[in-house]
């Protein structure tokens, strides 16, 4: 019998995702939230979310950003109410896999008083590292957007060595870039200067921003606070990439006069097709190492 996907709603990165999806062998896909599309997918079932039957699933996937406190469902492509509520998911078979991009208090308990599981993908480092690739080039892309100097030779501090951290100084390193990096674990700070860069404990951050003209968040935390924006250069600029509501005190930042820029979720803006592969290759290798099961 066919392994029957079920896909509710979702963004961008999302049609790239249900291409790769639909060339899996014994695999049947249904579409829930898409039907605002003008071209659709030949050879899928799209149905409205009250005709769907969950207990016939074996695999749901959610968007990104999972579902919110009271179980709604953000479809961009549709107007029609996404509810899961916690008797829906217990009306799931236990073997069925519950994908996300991330989750939340209800999302966990929801899924853990149903006894099905949860895999939210973001958690996990290899979409993770994947997509630290179109956050760094969407943050290039910002930085020449928003400046009228050249990244070479810039000033740019990146706060954060995390996953995307990582990549994003790597880049801005290639591009010529004068790169520090303010982070608070020692190894990191080793690795940092391993790398050829220059590492900045993370509570000395402050007293480093007076010589920087471009400052990239990727800690979501409030990191960027008053101290350190109040020493920044007249022209510098912010870039946030951690997610909502981000690490910067943007009031703080406009004050001052700061250009301050939240940009979480570059994936699906700068790369949206990019990003939709990751997520397949992954939920299919998931997919493959279950069935071997």
């Amino acid at each position: 019998m066919d392994r029957l996907i079920a896909i509710i709603g979702g963004d961008g990165r999302y049609l790239e995702l249900i291409r790769q999806l639909k060339a899996l062998p014994n695999t049947t896909t249904i579409l829930v939230g898409f039907d605002k599309l003008e071209q659709g997918f030949t050879g899928l079932k799209q149905i409205d979310f009250k005709d769907l039957k969950q207990s016939n699933l074996d695999v749901i996937i959610l968007p990104i950003t999972g579902t919110d406190d009271t179980g709604n469902v953000d479809t961009v492509f549709s107007d029609q109410p996404v509810q899961l509520t916690r008797e829906w998911f217990k009306k799931l078979k236990r073997s069925s896999l519950v994908f996300t991009g991330i989750t939340n208090e209800y999302l966990t308990d929801a899924t853990k008083e149903a006894d099905v599981s949860l895999i939210p993908l973001l958690n996990r480092d290899d979409v993770a590292i994947f997509n630290s690739i179109p956050t760094a080039e969407g943050a290039i892309m910002m930085a020449i957007e928003n400046t009228d100097y050249t990244i070479h030779s810039s000033r740019i501090i990146v706060v954060g060595f995390g996953r995307v951290g990582n990549t994003v100084a790597n880049k801005f390193s290639a591009f010529g870039a004068k790169v520090s990096v303010s982070a608070n674990n020692i190894t990191d700070l080793a690795r940092i200067t391993e790398m050829g860069l220059t590492a900045i404990p993370l509570h000395e951050l402050h007293e480093h921003t007076n010589q920087c003209d471009l400052l990239i968040n990727t800690v979501p935390a409030p990191i960027i606070n008053k101290n350190s924006i109040g020493n920044l250069p007249t022209h510098g600029l912010i870039i946030d990439l951690a997610s909502k509501p981000g690490g910067t005190d943007f009031e703080f930042a406009k004050k001052r006069g700061i250009k301050a820029i939240l940009a979480p979720s570059l994936p699906s803006i700068v790369a949206p097709k990019t990003s939709g592969k990751i997520l397949a290759d992954v939920i299919k290798q998931i997919l493959q190492e279950e069935r071997g099961k």
